[in-house]
């Protein structure tokens, strides 16, 4: 597979369900600065503003930056994912080595339409390769042309 084709991009409401759990996992911070800032230990603003700023920063630019970075490319016979800002992994999973399929949905994901597609393959590294970010039916139904493409080659 060549650099140059093109990637299909993962739902837009991917960047929604990143940004609450990144929201999720701020708020605890957030809090804990706000606790010292009410102790009066440093002048007013010195904890609670640098960590409101770093808080904003990783709730609404790292999940857009992480969303630009993923996408995949489903071909005849293998399946390309891409992800990384800082290491990037570009990952072909032949679909003869697929031993088994799984789509999955946590809360967040139900709520917003959302699933994850991960394959199994035959192998220790790299053993399962994962596409959060799918629509439900986009994810089902690739499982399903997956398994008639794997049932056609084992015929």
């Amino acid at each position: 597979m060549e650099e140059s084709e093109e990637l299909t991009a993962l739902h837009p409401n991917h960047v929604k369900v990143m940004r609450i759990m990144a929201l999720v996992v701020a708020a605890p911070f957030a809090i804990g600065a706000f606790v010292l800032e009410m102790a009066d230990l440093l002048p007013t603003g010195a904890f609670i503003v640098p960590v409101l700023l770093v808080a904003a920063f990783l709730v609404v630019r790292v999940p857009l930056r992480r969303y630009a970075a993923r996408g995949y490319m489903m071909g005849e016979d293998r399946l390309r994912v891409v992800r990384g800002i800082l290491f990037r992994s570009d990952t072909i999973v032949p679909f003869g080595r697929v031993q088994h399929i799984d789509v999955d949905q946590g809360p967040l994901e139900r709520a917003y339409g959302l699933a994850t597609l991960t394959l199994h393959t035959a192998g220790n590294h790299n053993a399962s390769v994962t596409l959060p970010g799918l629509a439900e039916g986009d994810a089902r139904a690739m499982r399903e042309t997956i398994r008639a493409r794997i049932r056609r080659d084992t015929m």
